[in-house]
């Protein structure tokens, strides 16, 4: 892994903007090119989508059973049953995974917890899908050279070429993984509450939100206390992470942040454990940048990084950035 410097505190403007069009260089090199159609019924910005309720419980349904099998495995060393596995669109396995070597019993009971809260919004989900539920598609979590991790963090810096990134080496290792996709699904998940129509199934996002959100603030937190051991990369490899999502999901905005400290309007050091804008509240992301990030490219695809074969349901492909 890369060694970078951490703690020195940095604006956004100096460490993000500066980056972005070389992540976005480095990860458009790696990115696997997509043939065939590319279905997408939710685009543009998230808050102007319109789509049946049933879409966008599929569409959060691709990214729990993204979570669930990573928690799953990384605490367990099993992922999800069979019976909460089918359903429409193609089925898939997980390629790579396995139990985490925890030395820390804090991190690894946070696994456990995260592991038993994705299955439980995994058959949540599937249950208010019903009739129109969609399978678990293809997900890579291997640590192989040429894995969605390893491709992502190798974009970010911390591994070098042709090298692998085995996230479930070590607690710090682990943390990374998660902090790469947890703020992903939570930003996502902003967009699609106020796209359900329905006000119980709109109630139902709203829960998935916060404990999302939850989570990644967790994540976000034991990086950075972690981080503030002597010698320790894990702030600038988070902020690292950070810079490389932001370089695929496109825009003119760096809304993405990393967790270094930074420099209030007084002048003090604060930390960055919620990534807010300026009015306090969590960015939204279009489910086409949603997209761009699992699928580790900045084109318009539908498949690639995370799902191999692409995600299941009506929204599939990514934005063109």
């Amino acid at each position: 892994m890369t060694a970078l410097h951490e703690d020195a505190p940095e604006t956004r403007d100096e460490t993000q903007n500066e980056r972005r069009a070389f992540f976005r260089t480095a990860l458009g090199a790696a990115a696997i090119t997509a043939t065939g159609a590319a279905a997408l019924t939710v685009s543009g910005v998230a808050f102007a989508d319109t789509v049946a309720d049933s879409s966008i419980v599929n569409f959060a349904l691709n990214f729990e059973y993204l979570l669930a099998q990573f928690y799953g495995l990384a605490a367990n060393g099993a992922g999800l049953p069979a019976a909460q596995l089918t359903g429409a669109g193609t089925a898939g396995a997980v390629t790579g995974g396995r139990q985490a070597t925890f030395t820390d019993p804090v991190v690894a009971q946070i696994a456990s917890e995260f592991a038993t809260e994705a299955a439980a919004r995994v058959a949540f989900l599937r249950t208010t899908a019903g009739a129109d539920v969609i399978a678990q598609p293809k997900i890579d979590l291997d640590v192989t050279a040429t894995s969605a991790f390893s491709t992502a963090m190798r974009a970010a810096g911390l591994v070098a070429s042709g090298a692998g990134f085995d996230v479930y080496a070590s607690d710090s290792n682990f943390l990374l993984a998660a902090f790469l996709l947890e703020d992903v699904v939570a930003t996502a998940y902003k967009g699609l509450v106020t796209s359900v129509s329905d006000a119980t199934n709109r109630e139902s996002l709203v829960g998935l939100l916060g404990a999302t959100a939850y989570h990644a603030g967790t994540i976000r937190t034991l990086l950075y206390a972690k981080g503030a051991v002597s010698g320790s990369t894990l702030r600038a490899n988070a902020d690292a992470i950070s810079n490389a999502r932001d370089a695929l999901d496109g825009g003119s905005s760096d809304d993405d942040q990393g967790i270094s400290p930074t420099t209030d309007a007084n002048g003090n050091l604060v930390s960055n454990i919620s990534p807010t804008a300026a009015n306090g509240q969590t960015y939204t992301r279009a489910t086409t940048a949603v997209l761009n990030i699992v699928y580790l490219n900045s084109l318009s695809v539908s498949l690639g990084g995370f799902f191999p074969a692409g995600v299941n349901g009506t929204t599939v492909a990514s934005g063109a950035n």
